[in-house]
C-alpha cells in the first residue's frame, strides 16, 4: 500500500494528548500541508492560526466549552497546540476550502506521528465579540468564518483500530 493510502487509513481522532509542546518545525510542516489544500478557483480563502500560547489556548478552550454548555471541561483534550482554520466569508466556497485545509492538517499530523482531532464550534467562537477581539489582537483583519480547530500533539495512548466501513458506502456503475 502506498504511503498516502496508509496515512489515510491509519488516521484516527486523538482524545488523549501528552502535555509536551511540539517543535516549531513540526507545527510549520503541518500548517504548510494545510496551505496546499485545494480551494475553489485557487482563491485560498482559508487562514490557519497556530496557537501555542497557553493563556490564549485556554481562553479559546473556555469559549468552546461555554458554547457546549460545559464548565471545567477542555474540548481540546489537553492538546498543547490548536490550529484554528478560518475562511473568508466572501468566497462562495469558503466552508469547503476550510474543510479541505482541516483534512490536510490531520493527514499531515498523522504522517509525522502526531495525534490530531477536529473540534467544532469555531464558527460560533469567531462570530462572537470575544472571538473578533482575539483576531483583532492578533492583527488579523477580514471577514472570516471559523471552520474548525485541529488540536494536535503527541498521543498519550494508542489509537483505536478503524471501525468497519458501512455497507453501500461506495457505488460504482
Amino acid at each position: 500500500m502506498n504511503e498516502v493510502m496508509k496515512t489515510i487509513k491509519e488516521r484516527r481522532s486523538c482524545r488523549n494528548f501528552k502535555s509536551d509542546m511540539l517543535p516549531d518545525e513540526v507545527i510549520r510542516q503541518i500548517c504548510e500541508a494545510g496551505s496546499y489544500a485545494p480551494t475553489g478557483m485557487n482563491r485560498q480563502s482559508p487562514i490557519i492560526i497556530a496557537v501555542k500560547d497557553q493563556a490564549l489556548r485556554d481562553q479559546i478552550s473556555a469559549m468552546n466549552a461555554n458554547i457546549m454548555g460545559k464548565e471545567n471541561f477542555d474540548p481540546f483534550y489537553h492538546a498543547p497546540v490548536i490550529l484554528i482554520v478560518l475562511a473568508d466569508k466572501n468566497i462562495p466556497t469558503h466552508v469547503y476550502d476550510g474543510s479541505l485545509v482541516m483534512q490536510n492538517l490531520m493527514l499531515a499530523a498523522q504522517s509525522l506521528n502526531i495525534g490530531s482531532i477536529w473540534i467544532h464550534r469555531a464558527k460560533e467562537e469567531f462570530d462572537s465579540d470575544q472571538g473578533k477581539a482575539i483576531l483583532k489582537e492578533l492583527g488579523i483583519e477580514g471577514d472570516y468564518e471559523g471552520i474548525g480547530h485541529c488540536a494536535i500533539g503527541y498521543a498519550a495512548s494508542e489509537a483505536n483500530p478503524p471501525a468497519p466501513r458501512k455497507e453501500n458506502y461506495i457505488y460504482i456503475k
